[in-house]
């Protein structure tokens, strides 16, 4: 099945999406509300998984962590990669992305925080998301934090199948809330950003 973000024809890519922050910056308000709550987990390596046109990984960076940038978008990665052309920014598929590292124990790349923001979970192909959430699992280091905010829509990815990806996955859930600022959660939001722990 298709990505649905590839399959959107009326969602704006590459630099019309990045204006769109570039905007609201302009006008005063906070486009790193989710770098402030990645930042607070007190991590300091970061895969931004579905980074788009960088906006999250490039303000990460800023801030001193090691960040790597992953997305589908050929589009939006260019944008990435001419605002940032210092970090790695790698096109693929979350479902089959595998960050290699030869001469190492797992020989794979492992980070202390994976990071879905702007409604990546939702833009998945239909049926893909336990399969992109184990994928990514396999990317923490133990104990490492995996944090997704996605719209809660009617007919869409619920929590409850969320969070059964995440135990299959071997994730325990360890925070929720309802914005990336910390509104509490609570049953009628429509917005939800969880942070479920790799347990081993």
């Amino acid at each position: 099945m298709s990505n649905r973000w590839l399959g959107s024809a009326d969602v704006p890519r590459g630099d019309d999406y990045d204006a769109r922050f570039t905007t609201l910056a302009q006008t005063g308000q906070d486009v790193h509300g989710e770098a402030h709550f990645v930042t607070s987990l007190g991590v300091s390596s970061v895969l931004d998984a579905g980074c788009g046109t960088g906006r999250v990984a490039i303000e990460l960076a800023r801030r001193g962590l090691d960040v790597v940038g992953v997305d589908l978008d050929a589009a939006m990665l260019a944008v990435a990669r001419r605002k940032a052309p210092h970090l790695p920014w790698y096109e693929g598929d979350l479902a089959t992305l595998d960050l290699a590292i030869p001469d190492t124990p797992l020989h794979r790349r492992l980070f202390d925080a994976i990071v879905l923001a702007g409604n990546v979970m939702i833009f998945l192909a239909p049926g893909s998301e336990a399969t992109v959430v184990t994928n990514l699992a396999r990317h923490l280091a133990p104990g490492g934090a995996l944090v997704a905010g996605f719209q809660l829509l009617p007919g869409g990815l619920t929590l409850a199948h969320y969070d059964t990806c995440t135990a299959q996955a071997g994730l325990a859930l360890a925070e929720r809330w309802a914005t990336w600022d910390r509104h509490p959660w609570d049953p009628t939001s429509d917005y939800a950003v969880s942070v479920h722990r790799r347990l081993t």
